[in-house]
């Protein structure tokens, strides 16, 4: 297995794109109808089979309870609340816990932002009210995360990624959940987290063509859409999906499969996310099944230095969320997530894009730093390295006001 890792540009090698135009059977897709009768099922089944795995649908019963509320959050800017989303399943049991804050002066219903966090949704804000999880979580030190739980020194660690008194200061919304909650995010054979309660009689894993983590947490982030659905004070049909790194791949991989996604937001999502396998630059499929060989479907490990023989690519993934919008954001330092191979993938789903009757990507060539673009497929590369900051927020707010047609 090759796990050398290229980070210049003249060692990328010639590679060819499969046409998200052109189906299997060589039809060619020039209108509306084609494109979600035929080929956008056919694409979304490719994925399927070959890289993120099948997910299930609805579990047989979801129940949803607001488990606290304070209506003078942020200084009474806001109202927050917590809310458990209980799954269950072949008779097991499985439980989401939401966090929302939401801004008190704007009109209801409310446009919200909705992203899974990395270390519990206390770790998004300093509130001592916000309830602590007691999921496993990696050890961290430094975050207050020891022996794989969280402590009250991790309350706030993660507040610079989340800013949420400016979201709010802008009307909108903000709702996260742990993506622990859904799936531990370590490879224990799916043992724990939300697989076990789709297994059939004797399974003890999914199959080759099955959901893995990354599939888990998408279909968590379809379940708080079903919340949102029964919340009169979220307006569902302007939810945006935005998230980071593995988080990033995830909220692609939940637009993709839900219509209801309003706006898809992915931030250095990088391989696996919006990045093109076939440039083989930075991370490559081998690396992220080498060292997260439960992120993908068992297929997926086909494609360890084989990307060429993927029957998909990932501008295909990004036509998929096609006619909505999508943003996807690069950051100059972050080669690891191949910038470059980020836009291409948004470059070449403007085919699509534009057939289904949108502006796609209003450019052709990459911008520079700091220049967004703000056509139906978004896209920015700002300095600094692999993170969330301020400056994508901003962006991504700009984003969903221009769409939303909302003017300041």
């Amino acid at each position: 297995m090759g796990l050398d890792v290229n980070f210049k540009e003249t060692n990328v090698p010639e590679y060819g794109l499969p046409d998200p135009l052109t189906c299997i059977d060589g039809t060619k897709i020039d209108d509306e109808r084609l494109w979600f009768e035929k080929r956008r099922p056919e694409l979304l089944e490719l994925f399927e089979q070959h890289m993120y795995g099948k997910m299930p649908g609805k579990p047989e019963k979801i129940s949803f309870k607001i488990t606290s509320i304070d209506k003078n959050a942020l200084k009474g800017k806001a109202t927050r609340k917590e809310i458990a989303i209980v799954l269950e399943n072949n008779h097991l049991e499985l439980q989401m816990d939401m966090l929302m804050y939401l801004p008190n002066v704007q009109p209801k219903p409310i446009s919200t932002f909705i992203g899974l966090n990395f270390f519990g949704n206390h770790s998004i804000y300093h509130d001592p009210n916000i309830s602590l999880s007691k999921q496993w979580m990696p050890t961290k030190i430094a975050l207050g995360i020891v022996k794989h739980r969280a402590t009250e020194k991790s309350r706030g660690v993660r507040s610079s990624k989340w800013p949420i008194e400016f979201i709010i200061d802008r009307g909108y919304g903000l709702s996260t959940i742990y993506c622990g909650d859904i799936d531990p995010d370590f490879d224990d054979g799916f043992q724990n987290g939300v697989h076990p309660l789709f297994y059939t009689k004797r399974q003890t894993k999914p199959a080759a063509d099955e959901w893995g983590t990354i599939g888990a947490w998408a279909w968590g982030l379809q379940r708080a859409m079903d919340y949102f659905e029964n919340d009169d004070d979220i307006d569902n049909r302007r939810v945006i999906v935005m998230g980071h790194s593995r988080l990033g791949k995830t909220a692609l991989w939940a637009g993709a499969n839900d219509p209801r996604f309003a706006i898809v937001i992915s931030n250095n999502s990088g391989c696996g996310g919006a990045a093109l396998y076939r440039r083989k630059f930075g991370e490559t499929i081998s690396h992220i099944n080498y060292q997260f060989p439960h992120w993908f479907c068992e297929h997926f490990k086909r494609y360890n230095d084989n990307e060429e023989q993927l029957p998909v690519d990932q501008h295909m993934l990004l036509s998929l969320i096609a006619p909505r919008p999508v943003y996807v954001a690069s950051a100059e330092k972050d080669l690891w997530s191949d910038p470059r191979g980020e836009f291409l993938s948004a470059k070449y789903a403007d085919l699509v894009y534009k057939v289904l009757g949108t502006d796609g990507l209003n450019t052709n060539e990459m911008p520079g730093i700091h220049q967004p673009i703000l056509s139906t497929i978004g896209y920015h590369i700002r300095e600094g390295g692999h993170d969330v900051l301020n400056y994508d927020w901003e962006r991504y707010l700009d984003f969903a006001d221009f769409h939303f047609g909302i003017t300041s």
